[in-house]
This record gives structure tokens, sequence and C-alpha cells, in this order.
């Protein structure tokens, strides 16, 4: 894979979030020219800012729902893949906002496949959605890329949305030209994401505070992962299908049953890994806010990928979660953060 992107053009949208600076990271390291195309970090700290991405490539601060500033993007710059991961990501602000929401998960979409469509650079095009896309029955077996598309609150459903336009775009204009995939990812963990309503953030700044961790739906079960495996993912479908356009379609991609548990043994996982690096004890309680609703059992198949590309996940959700904290303590300690994030990625794809 190293080989295969160096010198390679590739445009990421949402590339000051959490996932999307993982990916610029592993991008650099392997050689891509890289082109990001965000609004502002949206957390602050940030991690884009703490590895200093915005010194080590070209970003345009940009809405993904201004067509013409983003097409401008893609005729100056002519990328050769695009990995789209600009979102609205979170399940409570999509209750708050879903007009938000829906103009930049799903109009987003429209204008970035708008813009590959008018691109003779673009090879490759990767649509970045999430688990949380099928139809929940909250069933204890996972979904498949054939389950029913209906997400149930604003975000789930405006990604099931992105995939219903990146489907019709691949059908409709696209054809044989740049090779179209969809990417259904589980619930990911990582250094130094600093989201509002997400567990691992939640119990970061909690234990940093000497508080007790606060879990609001300990029972409901995630298919957790570390942020790299599906960075990786993405990655390795971009590259295949760029060089045999067969090989593009809808992929989940998920970790193991046995790393498929419920938030409060993830944040008893939490607690052990803190307390191995940090020496402090620290745990969680129960407390329900009478929120709103989110799915209570959620699992994916990720057969697909794995028969199609040999792809499997590498890191069990305890690896996942020492490997979190050592990233948060090297922040916290104010230790080289950039330094542990791309020895985990070195470590993670062999480089």
């Amino acid at each position: 894979m190293e080989n295969f992107y160096k010198n390679k053009k590739v445009l990421v949208t949402g590339c000051t979030g959490f996932k999307g600076s993982w990916m610029c990271e592993a991008l650099l390291k392997m050689g891509a020219v890289v082109t990001g195309y965000a609004l502002e970090a949206p957390t602050v700290p940030a991690l884009y800012t703490i590895l200093g991405l915005e010194n080590r490539m070209e970003t345009v601060t940009g809405d993904i729902r201004d067509l013409d500033k983003l097409r401008r993007v893609f005729e100056e710059k002519r990328p050769e893949i695009v990995i789209h991961m600009a979102a609205q990501p979170i399940v409570r602000e999509s209750y708050r906002d879903p007009v938000y929401t829906y103009g930049v998960n799903v109009m987003g979409t429209v204008h970035v496949l708008e813009c590959v469509r008018h691109s003779d650079s673009v090879r490759s095009f990767v649509n970045v959605t999430t688990d949380k896309v099928y139809k929940n029955r909250e069933w204890e077996w996972g979904y498949r890329e054939n389950e029913e598309l209906n997400g149930f609150d604003p975000y789930s459903n405006s990604k099931s949305c992105s995939e219903l336009v990146t489907d019709c775009y691949r059908n409709s204009f696209l054809g044989d030209g740049a090779a179209v995939s969809t990417m259904r990812a589980g619930n990911v963990i990582g250094g130094c994401d600093f989201a509002a309503d997400r567990i691992v953030p939640d119990c970061v700044r909690a234990a940093v505070q000497g508080e007790q961790i606060i879990v609001r739906n300990p029972h409901s079960v995630r298919p957790y992962q570390h942020v790299l495996e599906p960075v990786m993912a993405y990655l390795l479908v971009a590259w295949k299908q760029y060089e045999d356009i067969s090989r593009a379609g809808c992929y989940n991609v998920g970790p193991d049953d046995k790393d498929c548990i419920s938030t409060g043994e993830l944040a008893t996982l939490f607690c052990e890994a803190w307390r191995h690096v940090s020496g402090r004890e620290i745990c969680w309680k129960n407390v329900g806010d009478d929120g709103p609703h989110e799915a209570g059992f959620l699992k994916l198949d990720s057969s697909r990928i794995k028969r199609t590309f040999g792809w499997k996940p590498k890191w069990d959700v305890g690896t996942c979660l020492r490997k979190t904290v050592e990233v948060y303590r090297a922040y916290y300690e104010k230790a080289d953060v950039a330094d542990a994030v791309r020895k985990q990625i070195g470590e993670y794809a062999g480089m």
C-alpha cells in the first residue's frame, strides 16, 4: 500500500476532524500528496492542529455545501483519489439541528459526487458512512451490506441517504469512469478525539479531572474498533478499486464478534487501561439522562471485505483502549503526540 500511495494526489474532505486527521497522517507517512477540504477544526484542542497538519499539507477551508468552491478545488488540484469524510457525525447534535445535518451529510455528498462526475482526473472515490445506515432491528447478528438502509435518527438517516445518493451517481453518471465505493464502519476510538457526546472522550475528560465517568447507556452494544482499522480499510479499497473497478462496491468495516461489547464493558476496559498507564484508579457509574433514541444493539458482518480483499481487524478492543490511552497520555503529559500517532500507524501498517 505504501508504494501505491507514494506521490498519488489524494483529496480528503473533512480532514480537520478526528478521523480525517488520522487519515491524513497515514497518507503523509505513505508519501501521498494530500489536499484537504474542510471547515475549521471542530474542537479545541483538535488532533489536526496537534499534529501540525496545517503546515504539512494544503488545506482549503470551505463548507462542503459550497459547490462552486469545491469545484474549483477539484479543477486546481486534479485529485486521483477522493476520500469523502466530511460530515456532521454526532447523533445528539443531529436531533438539535437536523437541517444542518441533512445539508452536510446529504447535499455535501451530492456536491462531492458532482465534482467527481465532472472531473477527468479522479479514478477512485470512497464515501465514508457509518454502521448506523441500516434499519436497526435490535437483533444480535451483524448487518450485511444487502440489508435495508433506513437509519432512525437524523444523523443515521442522513447517512442512509448519502449511501443512496452515491449509488444513484454510480449508476446514472459514473459508469465505467471513477470507481466508487461506500464504506460503513463501526464506532471508532483512538487517541486525541475531543468530540462531545462520545464515550471515550467523555471517559478521558472525567479521568483527567479526577471524576467518576458518566455512562448513559451501559448496556448498548457497539462494534468498537481503533480508528486505524477503518482508515486503513478505506485506503485499501481506494487502492484496489483504482487498479480494478470491479472491486468497487459497499463494504462493512467492523471488529470480530468478540470485540462487539457493551458501552459499560468498554468503560471498564478504559478504566483498566487508564490505571495501567497512569497508575490512577478511576471508575464509572450508570446515569441515564432521558436523551433521544439511540440503537441498543448494533453489530456488522464484515465478511465481504474479508473475502474480497483479505482484510481483517488487527487489534482487539483491549489493545485499542491501550493504544488510545497512550496517545491521550502523550498529549496531557506534553509529550510528542505526533510521534506517538506515527508510531501507531507504522506498527499497524508495518511501515
